[in-house]
């Protein structure tokens, strides 16, 4: 499985445009699609929220990839 540290800047990120800023997704529309489809988890428990708040030290799975989100220095 591929792993990703995203680089968090704000307070938090929705899951839908998480998925496009690391490449998951080709757009947050494509993001929602995955979301709504059951293909994400977040620490490790099912995601249907296409907007979550993900914040630093949560991990996003979806299609074979782990996100984990941390804060930026």
């Amino acid at each position: 499985m591929q792993t990703i540290d995203f680089q968090l800047r704000d307070e938090f990120v929705e899951l839908c445009n998480l998925l496009k800023l690391v490449g998951v997704a080709d757009s947050g529309g494509r993001g929602k699609a995955l979301v709504a489809a059951g293909e994400v988890t977040l620490d490790g428990q099912l995601e249907s929220r296409k907007t979550a708040k993900v914040r630093a030290g949560q991990v996003v799975e979806c299609l074979g990839v782990r996100i984990k989100v941390v804060t930026a220095d």
